[in-house]
């Protein structure tokens, strides 16, 4: 009796054949023959149905198999004729068998590739993806080959962007290259294009992915550039070996002049190393090192070298690590150098230790010294002392930041009674400095017989209304403040008014800073008063953050219609709490100040 066996076709997991394909097995004594194979199925193209029919032969001889009627006969004829032995019988079925074997292997095959991509497509196909959603971005990380391991698209676009930046160098005498991550490979790239350059004379590759590697792109290069004056690395992890490098390379060079190094990671060995490039080198007038890791050796290094060294002009060390031992080595080295006329030192922690060592030397400095920077270096009233003593001996300094100290008002009285003796200092900083009303009075007081002095910042300071007041008083009629910064100094409405009664007579005036001060409404409408009198110094005034509505915005708005001869260019009164009625009326304002005198006024709200 012929059977019929339904067998799952669904060991792979991916594949969806029929679900009624049949299966048929070989007759019993054909299957003891073949072993194995028996299990084998035997598959037909299909013709009208999905399902795949195979036929078998009876496994009793004289029953009829399902298949037409031709075929029974055929079959029978067969087997009454011409009876095959046992071995041609299994001929018979392994002959066909092996063909079908052979076909149905090559289809698995194909099926499973379409199905299971291999390892090399799975990783391939997310790049194709994101490139095909994405599009191209250049963007080449620090040390990575630019024209290498991307798609050829990319490669084209990456090295046509590099072709127009070596347009650039080739065509403009100021080129800013910050921020564009062609890493070293980029820089090999660019470099040539500063090779016998005689129109480029500033570059900046700050923050570029650039390390010690790349920085031998210069090689050769700046040896023979000789137009080139200002190069700025900053922000490019080259480290110590980079600067080494780097240093190796500029000892023959006679064009830079600027060399900025800011953030680069190089400490004391790098410190090093630019120092004896210095003893040699006689083009460097300026050199940036500023947020870098310098301790008290590198200090000392560079203090040697400024003993030899009577170019260099501007040296700054920024956030670094000096200490009073580091501020000592620079004193020393002021007294054999001449021609130093810049020392930025803020953030170095010298302490009031350092300061009394480093004071000490440039009192005895033959050179000219014009800005000295000692700001946030935990500076006390004893420090102050010995500040306040150089002060009153300098003829040449014009510039005294002594920002986010702790001076007090005993060192701020200090400070003010040397000012009565210096005529040289045109900006002053004394911000943040725990100075209150007691401490800003006498330095209030100066103003009115020392007329040098042009740009005040007092922000973060304490001073309150009575502190403003004291101020107000003075510069009525006094002084030649033209820049006055009262920030963060908690003057409130009570001290918004005294400074507005001094804008009606001051004519010195230019810029005035009063943000964060709790003004309000209030504050802004004593200001607005003062902005509708004729002021021909005040062009810019700044009142964010100090919680002013709409009403105060109404009236400055107002201020600024009725006053035909106002000079204001600018008003910042961001960060506040307008609406936008408030914000309409101060751009009808700007609006009807051009339309009537034809001034533009930048306003931000």
């Amino acid at each position: 009796m012929a059977f019929t066996s339904t067998f799952s076709l669904y060991s792979h997991p991916q594949v969806r054949l029929s679900r009624h394909r049949r299966l048929q097995l070989l007759p019993p004594h054909t299957a003891a023959g073949l072993g194995k194979l028996s299990l084998l199925p035997i598959w037909r193209t299909p013709v009208a149905s999905r399902s795949f029919v195979v036929k078998a032969a009876s496994s009793v001889e004289g029953t009829p198999a399902r298949s037409s009627s031709g075929s029974r006969r055929v079959y029978r004829r067969s087997q009454a004729t011409a009876p095959t032995a046992p071995l041609k019988r299994v001929a018979e079925f392994v002959a066909p068998f092996g063909l079908i074997f052979a076909i149905s292997f090559v289809v698995w095959k194909v099926v499973e590739k379409i199905v299971y991509p291999t390892p090399k497509q799975l990783e391939s196909s997310p790049v194709e993806n994101q490139s095909a959603s994405q599009g191209v971005k250049w963007s080449i990380a620090a040390g990575t080959n630019l024209l290498s391991q991307l798609g050829a698209k990319i490669e084209r676009q990456s090295k046509q962007k590099l072709n127009e930046f070596a347009r650039e160098l080739r065509s403009f005498p100021s080129i800013d290259m910050s921020g564009r991550n062609f890493g070293d490979e980029g820089l090999f790239f660019l470099a040539e294009s500063l090779a016998y350059n005689q129109i480029v004379e500033e570059v900046s590759f700050a923050a570029n992915g650039i390390t010690a590697a790349g920085l031998k792109a210069f090689d050769g290069v700046l040896q023979s550039n000789i137009a080139l004056k200002i190069l700025d690395l900053s922000g490019n992890p080259v480290g110590d070996e980079g600067v080494k490098c780097l240093c190796d390379i500029l000892v023959n060079n006679s064009g830079i002049e600027k060399l900025q190094l800011n953030s680069t990671d190089l400490g004391d060995e790098g410190a090093k190393a630019i120092a004896e490039m210095l003893k040699k080198n006689s083009s460097l007038r300026v050199i940036e090192l500023n947020n870098n890791m310098i301790e008290y050796s590198g200090f000392s290094s560079l203090a040697g070298a400024l003993l030899e060294n009577n170019t260099l002009r501007n040296i700054h060390l920024n956030g670094n690590y000096g200490g009073a031992l580091g501020a000592n080595a620079l004193a020393k080295a002021l007294e054999g150098n001449k021609s130093l006329r810049e020392l930025h030192l803020h953030g170095n922690s010298i302490g009031d230790e350092g300061v009394r060592s480093l004071m000490t030397g440039l009192s005895t400095y033959k050179g000219k010294l014009a800005i000295l920077d000692i700001g946030n270096n935990s500076i006390t009233a004893k420090g102050a002392v010995h500040v306040a003593d150089y002060i009153r001996k300098s003829k040449s300094i014009l510039w005294l930041n002594l920002y986010m100290n702790d001076i007090g008002d005993e060192g701020a009285e200090k400070i003010a009674d040397a000012l009565k003796e210096n005529r040289s200092i045109t900006t002053i900083d004394l911000g943040g400095n725990n100075i209150h009303a007691v401490g800003v009075t006498p330095i209030a007081k100066v103003l009115k017989d020392n007329s040098v002095i042009t740009t005040l910042e007092l922000s973060y300071n304490p001073i309150g209304p009575d502190g403003a007041n004291a101020l107000a008083e003075v510069l009525k009629f006094h002084g030649n403040v033209k820049t006055l910064k009262l920030g963060w100094c908690q003057i409130g409405a009570k001290g918004a008014e005294s400074i507005a009664d001094a804008l009606k007579y001051n004519t010195t005036i230019e810029t005035l800073d009063l943000r964060a001060n709790g003004l309000r409404d209030d504050g802004a409408l004593c200001l607005a008063r003062s902005l509708k009198v004729v002021n021909e110094a005040l062009t810019s005034l700044d009142l964010g953050f100090n919680e002013i509505r709409d009403d105060g915005a109404f009236a400055i708005a107002q201020a600024l219609k009725s006053n035909e001869e106002v000079n204001v260019t600018s008003i910042n009164i961001a960060n506040n709490f307008l609406t936008k009625f408030g914000q309409s009326a101060l751009s009808d304002a700007k609006d009807h100040v051009y339309e009537m005198a034809e001034k533009e006024i930048n306003i931000f709200y």
